[in-house]
């Protein structure tokens, strides 16, 4: 076996590397611009690179975001977009959608837009979501008719963690079986 000599990084080199490991990382995950620059400053602060110190590393990470994003392989409107909608499927509400894109470190136009795609789709989004989120965790309409009052507030305290406001909560948990089921069965 041939051994190998430790080559000296340089900028080109280390600017070639940085793609690689954010088209594998975006390859596995489809990641937002924050995701991805998160990912590459924890790769990168580590390594001993040589003629580039650390404040230089995020100026070179920049750059091939820039490039990826000038390439569309990064994009955070159709990353918020389709984020949002697979959330809708499961019954996330609005509040909740909000809140997990803040933290995916979207920008506020983007999230604007896509909360208001959704309403436009939708008025009442949240309703519709938290009938899901009942037949999923098997409470309000979805519990035995003889248990429901016992379990109002613990399934109201349930909506609330999961974003959605009191009104609705109380327009789903007050809903008849029998509604609930014909809604149930459109969705």
């Amino acid at each position: 076996m041939i051994p190998i000599k430790n080559k000296k990084k340089s900028l080109e080199v280390t600017i070639d590397e940085m793609r690689n490991f954010s088209f594998a990382y975006i390859e596995k995950y489809a990641p937002s611009r924050q995701q991805l620059k998160t990912y590459l400053l924890k790769k990168y602060i580590k390594t001993k690179i040589p003629n580039v110190n650390k404040k230089n590393i995020m100026n070179l990470i920049d750059v091939v975001l820039e490039d990826l994003e000038n390439t569309k392989f990064l994009n955070d409107k159709f990353y918020s977009e389709s984020k949002a909608k697979s959330l809708i499927q499961r019954g996330s509400s609005i509040n909740k959608i909000r809140q997990y894109l803040i933290s995916k470190g979207i920008k506020n136009n983007y999230i604007k837009d896509t909360i208001e795609k959704i309403k436009d789709k939708n008025e009442d989004q949240d309703f519709f979501s938290a009938i899901k989120m009942c037949k999923k965790k098997r409470i309000g309409p979805a519990r035995d008719e003889n248990n429901r009052p016992l379990f109002y507030k613990k399934d109201t305290g349930i909506l609330a963690r999961s974003g959605f406001d009191f009104e609705t909560s109380k327009k789903v948990l007050d809903l008849e079986k029998d509604e609930y089921l014909k809604m149930i069965n459109l969705l």
